[in-house]
């Protein structure tokens, strides 16, 4: 990782020098996914917009939109720069425009993988263990546009059950909430019978595993873990890129990369805050890790 980030940083170095006088742009916009309240979102990322701005000298912009097609949006439109995307949301960029963004990098696990899982879960209190005691039940989703919060589901949990993910099907109602946070409150709640979010799946349960939405929701004092039970754990999922969008200039797209690949290196606690947790750094990644995930995105479509 050390070795990676030196390379990165190398070459960041010599393309600066290349383009001494500009960039050619005005200001720098990065979108956030959705999954907790807005408030934290931008919280949680001022860090990274403080250093983006200082790296860039360009005045620099947090969007968090309600939704995540509102981050799908603005990087198809151009009035967003650089997003941490899904599986999902990224296969529904590319499947809109091939040539809005280029993935560059993805979040390595602290076990070197850069999976991850959708993860359902109940109150322990709801005699809710498993995808059988869903059946006539309240499930709630995340987000249409999001990998682990539907789109592996509506994949796996089908065929499990044998049936749709039509509410009055199997489950009862199949709710969407509007995000991970809101998921994992109205369940902690009894809003909702059970519910599916992500989390990396590696450490211990009663601290949300090492990353994903739960932690955060640990983290944040949402949730005590002790009084949810998981009920269901999906195959492993690739972990979404980073992307940036192709038409910005390249010293950009080089200096930024740099930026989020050394972001452990320089500052622990905003990488931490920025990539939901304990992770063990960031590794170059291609649209070619995504391939199935844009083929599922596209079968789903048809």
């Amino acid at each position: 990782m050390k070795k990676l980030i030196a390379a990165v940083l190398a070459t960041t170095a010599l393309t600066s020098a290349a383009f001494a006088g500009g960039h050619g742009i005005s200001e720098f916009r990065i979108g956030i996914l959705g999954g907790e309240n807005a408030q934290d979102r931008l919280n949680n990322n001022e860090c990274l917009r403080e250093r983006t701005e200082d790296l860039l000298g360009v005045e620099t912009k947090l969007f968090a939109p309600a939704d995540y097609d509102g981050v799908i949006q603005g990087l198809l439109g151009g009035t967003i720069d650089m997003a941490w995307l899904g599986a999902s949301g990224y296969a529904k960029t590319f499947l809109s425009d091939e040539n809005a963004v280029q993935p560059v990098l993805v979040a390595v696990n602290l076990d070197g993988s850069y999976g991850y899982h959708s993860i359902g879960f109940a109150r322990k209190d709801s005699n809710i263990a498993s995808l059988e005691d869903m059946q006539g039940k309240a499930f709630g989703f995340g987000d249409p546009n999001s990998t682990s919060g539907y789109l592996i589901p509506s994949i796996e949990i089908p065929e499990l059950t044998g049936a749709s993910m039509e509410s009055g099907d199997y489950f009862g109602e199949v709710k969407f909430t509007g995000g991970h946070e809101q998921t994992i409150v109205a369940v902690f709640n009894g809003d909702i019978d059970a519910g599916v979010t992500w989390a990396d799946g590696l450490g211990n349960w009663e601290d949300g595993y090492n990353s994903g939405a739960l932690r955060k929701a640990v983290d944040a004092g949402l949730v005590d873990m002790n009084e949810l039970v998981q009920i269901w754990k999906s195959k492993p999922i690739p972990e979404g890129p980073i992307v940036l969008r192709k038409a910005l200039p390249e010293d950009v797209k080089i200096k930024m990369t740099g930026l989020m690949a050394s972001l452990k290196d320089m500052d622990a606690d905003c990488a931490y805050n920025v990539f939901a947790g304990e992770k063990l750094g960031l590794m170059p990644i291609t649209h070619d890790a995504y391939v199935s995930i844009v083929g599922a995105r596209q079968a789903k479509s048809n």
